[in-house]
Parts: C-alpha cells; sequence; structure tokens
C-alpha cells in the first residue's frame, strides 16, 4: 500500500495517548493524579442536558442545513458581538462539529501550499500539524516569562514574517501557558497585520474560561473583524467536550467557504445538540457560574502548592484551567537536565508520570504512572536559546483531595 505523501506530515496530540494509557495503568488498580488532558470532569448544565433530550424526543435527529440551525447561528453572532464587540449576523457563523474543525477550514480557506504561517510555540500542537499537512509552512514564535503572565515575543514574531507570510494563528487565553494579551500587545498584532497585510485565526476557544478580569478579542480593534476568523466552542464553558460542538465566525466570504467545506466534509453538524447549545447560550446561567468557581478553586490549589514546592514557581493566570509551572530549580536540584530522564527518575521514585519531548512525534509506554501530566514538549519543537524548562498541569480534571495527594508526592520527591 503506498500512502499519500502528505500523511508524513500530519501530527498528532498526544495527550489524548498519554490519558489513554494511564486511564488503562488505572484500571489495573493504580493510582492516578490526571493533570495531563485538559478535560473537564465536571457535569454538563442540567437545563443544557434537558433541552438535548427534548431536542432527540421532538426528532431532532436528522441532517440539519450545513451551515447550522439558523436559530443557534443568530443567537451566538449576537453573544460573540457583544462580548467581543463587534458586529457579526448570522451569515458570519458556520457551526462546527467541535472547535478544531475550524483550524483546518481556515487553512483549506486561505492557505496556498508554500505560504507561511506564524504559529504560537509552546502552542496547541494541531496548528503545526494542519499547516505541514495542507503544504504550508509552519513559521513559530515564542513567548517571554514575565512576573505576571507570559508574554508574546512580538519582536521574535515580526522578524519572522517574509514576503511569503500570509496567516497568523492568534491563541489568545492560550493553551498550554494560560497566557492573555494585553491592550498594548493586541495593538501591537493588529498593527503587524495591516502592516504585512495578513489574515488571522484567533483562537477563542477560553475566552468564557476566566476567573478575573475580561476577555477581550483581537476582533474589537478597527480592521481585525475583516481579517480574522474567530475558533468558537461550546466545549470549556457548558462543558460539552465530549458534545463535539463549536463555530466558525468570521466574514462573510470566509463563512461562504467554510459553509461548503462542511457539505464536502460531514454535511452538517449534530443536530439536537444545537438545540442544547441554544439552551447553553439563552438559559439559566447558575450551573454555568458555578464551574468557575470549581474551577478557579481548583486553579487556587494547584498554584500555592506548586509553588510550595523548592525549585517550581507557578503564575496565576486569570484564564484557561492550565498553568505553566517553570521547573527550572526543580531539575537542577535533582541533577537532571533532559525532561525524559527528569520524567522516568521522578516516575520510579514517586510514581509521578507525564509526558516528554517523544510523546510530540512517537508514542511511549506509561511504565508507572501516579500524577500524570505533560511538559513543554509536547507544544512544539523547541525554539533556539530556551534555557527554562516547563510542564503544563491542566486542573480541569482532578479533584481538590487529590491536588493535594498527588502533588504531596512530588513536593517530597523533589525536596528530598
Amino acid at each position: 500500500m503506498k500512502i499519500a505523501e502528505r500523511v508524513a506530515h500530519l501530527g498528532t496530540e498526544t495527550a489524548f495517548a498519554v490519558s489513554a494509557e494511564a486511564t488503562a495503568f488505572a484500571a489495573q488498580g493504580n493510582k492516578v493524579y490526571p493533570f495531563h488532558l485538559g478535560d473537564l470532569n465536571l457535569k454538563t448544565p442540567a437545563n443544557v442536558l434537558t433541552a438535548g433530550i427534548k431536542a432527540m424526543q421532538d426528532g431532532k435527529t436528522n441532517y440539519c442545513a450545513n451551515a447550522g440551525v439558523p436559530q443557534l447561528r443568530e443567537i451566538l453572532a449576537d453573544d460573540v458581538s457583544a462580548s467581543r464587540k463587534a458586529q457579526y449576523s448570522m451569515e458570519n457563523v458556520a457551526i462546527q462539529p467541535g472547535g478544531k474543525p475550524t483550524i483546518g477550514k481556515f487553512f483549506l480557506t486561505l492557505m496556498n501550499p508554500g505560504d507561511e504561517v506564524l504559529y504560537p510555540n509552546p502552542g496547541y500542537p494541531i496548528y503545526e500539524s494542519q499547516i505541514e499537512f495542507h503544504g504550508g509552512k509552519a513559521v513559530p514564535y515564542g513567548y517571554i516569562e514575565g512576573k505576571n503572565n507570559f508574554d508574546i515575543d512580538t519582536d521574535m514574531l515580526e522578524s519572522q514574517i517574509t514576503p511569503r507570510t500570509r496567516l497568523l494563528v492568534l491563541n489568545d487565553l492560550q493553551n498550554p501557558t494560560g497566557a492573555e494579551c494585553s491592550q498594548a500587545e493586541l495593538e501591537k498584532i493588529a498593527e503587524l497585520v495591516l502592516k504585512y497585510d495578513l489574515y488571522v485565526l484567533s483562537d477563542e476557544a477560553y475566552f468564557d474560561i476566566r476567573y478575573e478580569g475580561q476577555s477581550k478579542s483581537l476582533v474589537s480593534l478597527p480592521g481585525m473583524a475583516e481579517r480574522s476568523v474567530i475558533l468558537y466552542t461550546f466545549s470549556k464553558k457548558f462543558v460539552m467536550t465530549g458534545w463535539r460542538l463549536g463555530a466558525t465566525i468570521g466574514p462573510k466570504e470566509i463563512i461562504d467557504i467554510i459553509i461548503k467545506l462542511n457539505v464536502n466534509e460531514e454535511s452538517c453538524s449534530n443536530h439536537f445538540v444545537q438545540y442544547a447549545a441554544i439552551e447553553g447560550l439563552v438559559g439559566n446561567q447558575a450551573e454555568t457560574r458555578q464551574v468557575l468557581k470549581t474551577l478557579k478553586e481548583r486553579r487556587d490549589l494547584t498554584v500555592d502548592l506548586l509553588n510550595d514546592i523548592e525549585g517550581i514557581s507557578c503564575i496565576r493566570p486569570n484564564a484557561t484551567f492550565y498553568l505553566w509551572p517553570n521547573v527550572t530549580g526543580a531539575m537542577q536540584k535533582t541533577g537532571l537536565t533532559d525532561y525524559d530522564d527528569f520524567r522516568r527518575t521522578v516516575l520510579h521514585e514517586t510514581g509521578v508520570s507525564f509526558c516528554t519531548r517523544l510523546h510530540f512525534f512517537r508514542r511511549t509506554v506509561l511504565h508507572e504512572t501516579g500524577v500524570s501530566f505533560c511538559t513543554r514538549l509536547h507544544f512544539g519543537r523547541p525554539l533556539e536559546g530556551e534555557n527554562n524548562y516547563y510542564i503544563r498541569m491542566a486542573y480541569s480534571g482532578i479533584n481538590p483531595p487529590e491536588i493535594k495527594e498527588g502533588l504531596g508526592k512530588l513536593k517530597a520527591f523533589i525536596e528530598r
């Protein structure tokens, strides 16, 4: 069998592989502390569940419009217009089976083979995978650790722009760092977009997972709504990761093409789930607010415990459910300078398991486990000059008692 050459450029999201391995190990009776995958162990709000069940009972189990249920498109357009301070109508919305399809369809619509695309690194690995799979050239830009936030290295970003650069991926309220753009950063990015005639994929999956302050969108700045496509997902805010529902929001000319891609790729998104999403947007928000309260409590507990471990420092992000602690001192304290050596040593000494650089390209076997999380190397090829070491910890799928117990084991090992 001769496989298509493009498949060689297709990456993966190896946190899922780590999750499967950890789950299998737990099924054998072992204790696992799951910090590895950004899923939620909370329930979808009851009113959303009820709306989905009712839609099924009412016969919403057949095909629906390729662009999505008109009522949902209208409601979502109004909601996003208000929260992003932009003007959208239903013609600017294409419903998708999750947030991730927006990534590939954005590149299919706007990227020609050989075009260069700026993407965040560390960042969500599917950006790089989809750019290269569809024949583009993935060009990374990085982050700088500040006192209270991770900042985009805008100097690096601009230095990477060439005559072949066409697109920019911006993941504000970011996975994996939890970073958010300041107003100055947004204005600088907008300046570069206009100066170099770029179009933007604005991944706003975590726009509503916010504990302090107010989220801002690039599209609120002059000229940016006309050049940006928003990735929207119902997965996080409404605890609907397994329901697979999201949306692409942007200029009508782009959305029309994406709707045509919907026809070709999946016909339409799940019909009855869209009525559950409508209830999520317009219905009682009490349980949605409780989700945020629960996540905030977990964030504060995890940050405090990590900062109490000698050699680890962790910024307290205002949004997402990810932490990006600096573990440079902890690794030095153990005498280890390699992620994989650190993983193996910690694994054997304490039963703590996490991902390594190699997970980004090939599957490794989880020998023993306890605390399971990812490292810097899950989120892109390391950039030149990186001197610090980081891990990503997701607290969305683990309860406070297990957070305390697992991080207590890690603390005992590091400080021994």
